[in-house]
């Protein structure tokens, strides 16, 4: 089984799709993929389809949702017993019984832990290996679940994947700059900025990198923009560490200037 939820959501058997086109079966199978091989209760099927709307037989509801996500699958693998054991019912609940590798999301996670570890080991080489594979996972600029109707759980881990494709990029960003790829990331973070124009740890990076390649000129204009977009649309200040960099960089131009 292959199952995608970094962008639009796709679930293969054998390479035929088992995705239903329905909105809420889709939601309950989006829902036992991101917890492939663990068990679903029920009252949480529940509460991610329904929330407070759900009626007292709800959980009949999910029972024949959950029969027709096991039709699916018996027509993709040709054997109904193997979908039983694919899509288990358990007390309580129902399960996924996938590798965790099945699912891209699982796969985004295991190579971003594995990557902060090679960054905590002083291997920033193999971290943006790893950082980039994951990162690859995601389809286009969209968020996880993009067509799928998300309750609450699915969207806090929608939320939760966003947060660590931000936070992956910016660690992978770090580690190729201690590597001295500043100049070819100009690019890259410009583009990023400019897609990201409230975003400080990316300015905080493209700053970085400019300086680095000796354009201290423009690291300084990219700093003074975002204090006044960030003034302008929040009422805030840079944070301590952009505002460092804001006054090395002026120190660093004075003493070019009265040299």
């Amino acid at each position: 089984m292959n199952i995608t939820v970094l962008g639009p959501f796709s679930a293969l058997v054998e390479g035929t799709s088992v995705s239903p086109t329905a909105g809420k079966p889709r939601q309950i199978l989006a829902l036992l993929a991101i917890q492939a091989g663990q068990v679903v209760p029920v009252p949480t099927v529940i509460e991610e389809v329904w929330g407070d709307d759900a009626s007292p037989k709800a959980h009949i509801t999910v029972q024949t949702y959950v029969l027709q996500l096991r039709t699916r699958l018996s027509r993709a693998l040709g054997d109904p017993s193997a979908a039983r054991e694919l899509l288990v019912t358990r007390p309580g609940g129902y399960a996924l019984l996938t590798a965790p590798d099945a699912v891209d999301a699982h796969v985004h996670d295991r190579l971003c832990a594995e990557a902060q570890a090679a960054v905590e080991q002083g291997d920033d080489a193999r971290a943006v290996t790893l950082f980039r594979r994951a990162l690859a996972l995601w389809r286009g600029e969209e968020d996880a679940f993009a067509d799928v109707r998300t309750g609450a759980l699915l969207g806090l881990e929608g939320m939760r994947l966003t947060q660590s494709r931000k936070d992956a990029l910016e660690r992978c960003l770090a580690a190729e700059l201690r590597l001295g790829a500043h100049e070819r990331l100009l690019p890259e973070l410009a583009d990023l900025t400019g897609r990201h124009p409230h975003d400080e740890g990316l300015h905080a990076l493209f700053v970085t990198a400019l300086s680095r390649s000796g354009r201290p000129e423009s690291a300084l204009t990219v700093c003074t923009s975002l204090r006044s977009r960030l003034d302008d649309r929040f009422g805030l200040l840079p944070s301590p560490g952009l505002r460092r960099l804001e006054r090395e960089l002026r120190a660093r131009l004075s003493t070019t200037a009265g040299a």
